[in-house]
Order: C-alpha cells, then structure tokens, then sequence
C-alpha cells in the first residue's frame, strides 16, 4: 500500500517499461531524505516486478550510479535476466536477477 500511486506505467512490452513517478507529495518521497525527496532504491525491484510481471527471488547484482526523482520518467530495459534503469539517456542503476 506504500507504493499506491508512486508510478505509472506509461509503456511496456517484454523488454522496455516507461515509468513516471508521482511528486514529491508522495508519502515515499516525504519519507526518504524529505528535504530532498528521492526514490528508495528497493522500490526499483517493486516496478520491475509489477511492469514486466515477474517474481524477482534473487538479486545477484545491484549497481545504483544515480539517484531517481520526483516526477522523473525512467526507461527499465530488460535484456534476459540483466535490467538497466536510465533517465534523459543516463543511467541510474543496473540490476542482474
């Protein structure tokens, strides 16, 4: 119930997700660092399972290189079991399940 309403998924197939996340209003943002509202790390799994309807049991690899924000879009991209998250064409994180 924490994540009601934090994204929206604007796009998807097997391999691409579109994501906007809501403002920084959300009780998730008001939570972490409220000064300066980011999205948790763990909630990247949460959209990941949810836009490519999966059940992630193992996460191998975890590499955050950027933060995510309030009212950004995110492009999830999905090659097997490796997962890229960018914004603006940078990367935020890569994940291998």
């Amino acid at each position: 119930m924490l994540l009601d309403n934090l994204y929206n998924i604007n796009s998807k197939n097997d391999n691409l997700a579109i994501v906007t996340l809501s403002d920084e209003t959300h009780p998730v943002f008001q939570a972490h660092f409220p000064e300066q509202p980011i999205l948790p790390g763990f909630v990247h799994f949460d959209i990941i399972e949810d836009a490519f309807e999966m059940e992630i049991t193992t996460i191998k690899r975890a590499k955050y290189l950027k933060t995510a924000h309030p009212n950004q879009s995110l492009k999830y991209e999905r090659d097997n079991n490796k997962f890229k998250v960018s914004c603006n064409g940078e990367d935020i994180a890569i994940f291998t399940l």
